[in-house]
Order: structure tokens, then C-alpha cells, then sequence
């Protein structure tokens, strides 16, 4: 079921399409909504952001797959929130792959693997400041 629709300006992964994430209907908005061409207003920020919400709220779905310049993404969760849209982040991995070239040479290459989501803001720390403080003790 596609429940996890994609605000980033890349298309979704097999991988990711596998774990329910679809792009927008929107997706050339949502690239043009992403793009910044210099630097920002406070204002530019926030309404780009609500205008990726509202894309997300019209989409059905109940979460969202966000990236994209750190500056911008808080507000962009925020305004998700607000939606009542879940925000998450792509988890991936690096797998080190091997291509047998047609002369019978090795390519090497390296892959992004989809592993799953990390939720926005919602990640308890392990431990507090001041564990960390007595660490030496």
C-alpha cells in the first residue's frame, strides 16, 4: 500500500516504492519547492514549506519522505506536523558492487541501499547530557 508520499527531489528507489512511498502527482512542483536560488527569507522558507504540505495533505497520504538543505527541513517537519503528516527520512547504505565488464574487466561501484525511515524529530536520545558529562568518572 502506498501510504508515504516523496517531497524530495529525487525519485523514489525501487526499493522505497516497494516500502510504500510514491511520488507526487506534484513531483515538478515539489522539485521547484525544493530548489532555492538564493538564499532564502524566513518567509520563502515558511511558505515553501506549507505549500509542500498542502501537496502531501492532497495526496492522502499520512506520511512523507523528506530531504533536502538542513536549513529548510525543520521547517518542513514542522509544517507536516501541523498537517497532521508524518515526516521521515530515507535510511540508506552504501553496498560495494562488482560489474563484469564486457573485455572481461571488473567495475566497481557503489550503491545506495534503501534500509528503511528514520521519523523526523521523534528519535530519544540514548542517553542525556548529563550521562554523558560523568562518562570520565
Amino acid at each position: 500500500m502506498k501510504t508515504i508520499v516523496n517531497l524530495t527531489q529525487h525519485t523514489a528507489s525501487p526499493d522505497q516504492v516497494s516500502a510504500g512511498v510514491f511520488d507526487s502527482k506534484n513531483s515538478d512542483a515539489v522539485a521547484i519547492l525544493l530548489t532555492f536560488d538564493k538564499i532564502p527569507t524566513a518567509y520563502d522558507i515558511f511558505q515553501k514549506a506549507r505549500e509542500l504540505a498542502r501537496i502531501a495533505t492532497n495526496s492522502g497520504a499520512k506520511s512523507a519522505m523528506i530531504g533536502g538543505a538542513p536549513w529548510f527541513m525543520k521547517e518542513l517537519e514542522f509544517q507536516l506536523k501541523q498537517a497532521g503528516i508524518a515526516p521521515f527520512y530515507a535510511f540508506s547504505t552504501r553496498v560495494s558492487e562488482e560489474q563484469v565488464q564486457a573485455d572481461g574487466s571488473v567495475k566497481k561501484i557503489n550503491v545506495f541501499k534503501h534500509i528503511g525511515f528514520v521519523p523526523a524529530g521523534g528519535i530519544q536520545p540514548l542517553r542525556t547530557e548529563d550521562d554523558m558529562s560523568r562518562e570520565g568518572e
